[in-house]
């Protein structure tokens, strides 16, 4: 036995030693994809991979206009317990005879796609031929918003969300059970599962009405968690120092620690601190049609979560990460074709300036950064009408929920992203000069010649700020 534990301990060093080599001559890109609720992940990575394989629409990326990619093809994804994500049924969903979209994120999956590459420079004329592992790491969105969880203590959360759930009618409910509660009394599993039951539901309404802050994440998205302790607590008034044993509030507390340790912690252990790229991707039209409250919350959102990626912060994450950053991060902000091309500078700069504290903190610490406005899968297409005597940008496209093709100008975004954001910062309840409509689009039928991938704005563009350092 002895010497069978030294021969799998040689096994070990020999199996490390071969994937260091690996690494050194097949160079890996881990990619992860997030986002929040509606932001479209499943359609971006489908799409992304499909326009990688077949590149006649992506001249952005220096890759493909220098002729470096030579290839793409699908390899069996490196973690043998992901489930792969699901990239075949999806673009049949996206592209096939009667296109619709694809369901959306419900557990983590992973896929890899390897390129061929000739490398560039001096180099390039006699070296050969090398390949470059892309990883597509992907997840709910809803998990992404346990990373500003994972650094408060149960009192702390509990006061930031009833004060927060204080001014949204979608809470009353909750609050109807809170106002009955004593978190002091004896704990029972029928008070539990009623408080979480309420709180669930909360979140849930919160979600639909366009707020991006409803933590925990795997409340919306529990998979096989489902019923078990683990996501059975919510916040509840703190009382004047710690409750008693065994009561109600106790009880919730250690749920709560249980959640962030057995829940949280392993998942970003495990996968964030291998990642090398980073894409964030933001329904900011969604948020905009919402209103003011669903901009400002969305804004605070996104910059507490990103918080945790700041060097310099003894964080959690950091020690969980240690010496290893993402050194590239894209906030892209999706569904850019419900927009006409002339107001895409517009959304970029909005997408910029809500997200300004976050990308300098990035930038401060030396990754690269990046806002976008993008569509993962082009839904419409552009007309210019006169309508009293002033040309408007059109979209025309047809609608997910009749069917119906429409042509409709969407609005004006303002120039100043200052117009979206004071607003949205003051508490406003409503625009004071515009109502920013926004349609649901059904994707388009589409015929893909040989080597064309599925129809996009500015994909190849996103590629190349992501991966195309490492394709030369």
């Amino acid at each position: 036995m002895v010497i069978g534990r030294i021969a799998d301990g040689i096994l070990r060093g020999v199996e490390g030693a071969n994937d260091r080599v690996t690494g050194l001559f097949e160079p890996t890109i881990r990619l992860g994809v997030t986002g929040l609720a509606r932001a479209g992940k499943t359609v971006f990575i489908t799409s992304l991979v499909a326009n990688l394989m077949d590149r006649a629409r992506m001249p952005g990326l220096s890759g493909t206009a220098n002729g470096a990619i030579r290839a793409a093809w699908l390899q069996p994804q490196p973690d043998d317990t992901i489930p792969r994500f699901a990239f075949e049924e999806h673009l049949s969903d996206m592209t096939g005879p009667a296109p619709h979209w694809p369901d959306s994120t419900r557990a983590i999956s992973e896929l890899r796609l390897s390129l061929k590459v000739q490398p560039q420079g001096m180099l390039g004329s006699v070296s050969g031929l090398r390949t470059v592992h892309l990883d597509i790491v992907d997840y709910p969105g809803e998990w992404l918003l346990d990373l500003a969880l994972m650094e408060q203590d149960f009192a702390g959360w509990s006061c930031g969300m009833i004060e927060a759930a204080e001014g949204r009618p979608e809470a009353a409910p909750y609050r109807e059970a809170l106002a009955g509660l004593d978190p002091t009394a004896e704990f029972t599993e029928t008070a539990a599962q009623g408080l979480a039951r309420a709180y669930t539901a909360y979140l849930a309404a919160a979600r639909k009405a366009g707020y991006a802050d409803c933590s925990p994440g795997r409340f919306l998205m529990p998979g096989d968690l489902e019923g078990s302790p683990a996501l059975t607590f919510a916040p509840v008034p703190p009382g004047e120092g710690r409750f008693p044993r065994g009561s109600l509030g106790r009880e919730m507390e250690r749920r709560f620690d249980a959640y962030k340790g057995q829940v949280v912690r392993p998942f970003f252990r495990d996968h964030f601190s291998r990642m090398d790229r980073q894409v964030v991707l933001v329904d900011l039209l969604g948020a905009i049609h919402a209103g003011p409250h669903a901009v400002a919350d969305l804004g605070e959102t996104m910059e507490r979560i990103l918080g945790a990626f700041r060097h310099g912060k003894r964080s959690w994450l950091t020690s969980l990460i240690g010496a290893r950053r993402v050194d590239r991060l894209l906030f892209a902000a999706t569904k850019a074709d419900h927009l006409h091309h002339t107001q895409h500078a517009r959304m970029t700069a909005i997408m910029a300036a809500l997200l300004r504290g976050a990308k300098d903190q990035a930038d401060f610490a030396g990754a690269k950064t990046r806002a976008l406005a993008i569509a993962s899968l082009r839904a419409t297409v552009e007309e210019m009408r006169e309508h009293d005597g002033e040309q408007l940008g059109m979209v025309r496209g047809r609608l997910l929920d009749t069917g119906k093709e429409v042509m409709l100008w969407p609005g004006e975004l303002p120039e100043d992203p200052a117009r979206i954001l004071k607003p949205a910062r003051a508490g406003g309840g409503a625009w004071l000069d515009g109502d920013y409509g926004l349609m649901r689009f059904a994707p388009a039928p589409v015929v893909l010649k040989p080597g064309e991938g599925p129809p996009h704005i500015r994909l190849d563009q996103a590629a190349d700020f992501l991966i195309g350092d490492r394709l030369r």
